[in-house]
């Protein structure tokens, strides 16, 4: 019999909407929450386990410790701004049931094993990268010693054993909506730029992308891309359709959805028969005619990553595009009727005000539908983190505050950890606070009032936090004239 296994996306912070599948881990301005596909891919392949994904539903540490009483494994996703929250509900758990044998897994003991096993004996191990089969191996009963990936301590000392290969054949992992009909509520899963109520899940893992900053490829997924089959694809978008009536949006949260072209336009051709309504990831390098099969195919939005307006932030980056391609890409999407969600991020490698001027400009030209604005975070296991780390511009602070909102921790020259939040918010006035963006946004609710309500509660949540950021602002400016 397997071990009876409990697949947690920890309460990490409350509301923490960063934790499993997301791959900026911190908690967003507005309320999002994306679903632990991660953690759902292994729970498909053992009937009787259960996925916890605490933060949607609510569900508090107090709760989750208790669980230790019923369940004999336990594979925790954690992330590095939860990481130590993560290690102490851990320690409770085992307080709980000494018997249980804990896991932890993503990126952050991935880039950091001997570190994250040396915080607490309450880690009986961790496993690298993708553990979809590590974890189920040992579920069923095979010996530490013998689990790829694993980490672990031994005789003082730490053992690493060899590396699983990545899967190679994505059609044979379980469909993950099937884990989420069985353990998940999906109407809890809310991303305020995407329709209510959605589903999300991937078509591939891997990006071949070179970006510096984008933890996923580095850490968990790998650069080596990697597809599911046209029918697979399209045989779980039929089950999700036929299970989960009244979804409106299924979102394909792949690392890049459309990097081969030939791949994008066998696979619309499958979707296109089943009428529906979908979005997913994609980079500025895409061309009309392929954005043209996506929208045919029932294709609404993209999540784009733009990053920087500034050529020379791109090249620092790796990005591997150009601002023409960003411009091009751009108008072909507002010909097609097609909505972008843009992403940028302040207080990238080379960052300067002239810089992030040239960006909140480029963003305006640009005129997304929606956009988000992070600030530049060094994770573990990065090429960025390497660089700042190396150049001394990484500070001790944390990259998070007491609820898991993102918090500078890394200075440029002119450009101080104040400084850097301030033209984040400024980012956010200047783009916002235009009268055809506001009457954008606010037409949309005017006659709908489930939207109306939304609204509301997103503009709540983002004026709390702005003026949080504002307090950090003039308390770090009050301490540094004080010093």
């Amino acid at each position: 019999m397997p071990r009876k296994t409990l697949f947690l996306n920890p309460p990490s912070f409350e509301n923490f909407d960063g934790g499993a599948s997301s791959r900026w881990p911190a908690t967003r301005e507005i309320e999002s929450y994306w679903y632990p596909i991660w953690l759902c891919y292994p729970a498909g392949l053992l009937p009787d386990s259960k996925v916890v994904d605490a933060p949607p539903h609510k569900v508090t540490p107090a709760q989750t410790i208790e669980m230790a009483r019923e369940f004999e494994f336990l594979v925790l996703f954690t992330s590095t701004p939860g990481f130590d929250n993560d290690v102490l509900l851990a320690e409770r758990m085992k307080e709980v049931n000494p018997q249980l044998k804990i896991c932890f897994v993503g990126p952050h003991v991935t880039a950091l094993p001997e570190e994250s096993l040396a915080a607490s004996e309450a880690i009986d191990f961790i496993v690298r990268k993708e553990f979809d089969h590590p974890v189920v191996d040992y579920a069923n009963g095979k010996d530490l010693s013998e689990i790829q990936s694993a980490s672990y301590r031994e005789n003082g000392g730490f053992v690493h054993n060899r590396e699983a290969q990545p899967i190679d054949n994505l059609d044979t992992l379980p469909w993950v909506t099937k884990v989420y009909k069985r353990d998940l509520d999906v109407e809890r899963y809310n991303v305020p730029f995407l329709l209510h109520p959605y589903l999300a899940f991937y078509t591939e893992r891997g990006c071949p992308a070179l970006c510096t900053f984008c933890l996923w490829p580095q850490t968990l997924s790998g650069h080596r891309w990697r597809t599911r089959s046209a029918e697979d694809v399209a045989g779980e978008v039929a089950w999700t359709l036929q299970n989960f009536p009244g979804l409106k949006e299924i979102f394909f949260d792949d690392d890049t959805f459309n990097i081969r072209k030939s791949r994008v336009i066998e696979l619309c051709e499958k979707l296109k028969p089943l009428n529906f309504t979908w979005s997913c990831t994609s980079r500025v390098t895409v061309d009309y005619e392929t954005l043209k099969a996506m929208k045919d195919a029932g294709y609404r939005l993209l999540i784009v990553g733009y990053e920087s307006g500034d050529p020379r932030i791109l090249k620092n980056i790796k990005k591997g595009a150009t601002i023409e391609q960003a411009e091009r890409f751009t108008k072909h999407c507002k010909k097609l009727g097609l909505l972008i969600h843009g992403d940028f991020i302040v207080g990238l490698p080379g960052e300067t005000r002239k810089s992030i001027r040239r960006t909140i400009d480029f963003a305006k030209r640009m005129d997304t539908e929606t956009i988000q604005v992070a600030i530049a975070h060094p994770y573990p296991g990065t090429e960025f983190y390497e660089y700042v780390k190396t150049n001394s511009m990484i500070t001790q602070d944390s990259m998070t505050d007491e609820a898991g909102h993102q918090l500078p921790n890394i200075t440029y020259g002119e450009l101080d950890q104040p400084e850097i939040m301030e033209w984040v918010e400024r980012f956010y006035d200047e783009y916002y606070f235009r009268p055809r963006v506001a009457w954008r946004i606010v037409r949309k609710a005017i006659f709908n009032g489930a939207g109306r309500r939304r609204l509301y509660r997103e503009a709540r949540e983002y004026l709390s936090l702005r003026a949080k950021r504002q307090r950090f602002v003039a308390d770090r400016r009050r301490d540094d004239q004080a010093a």
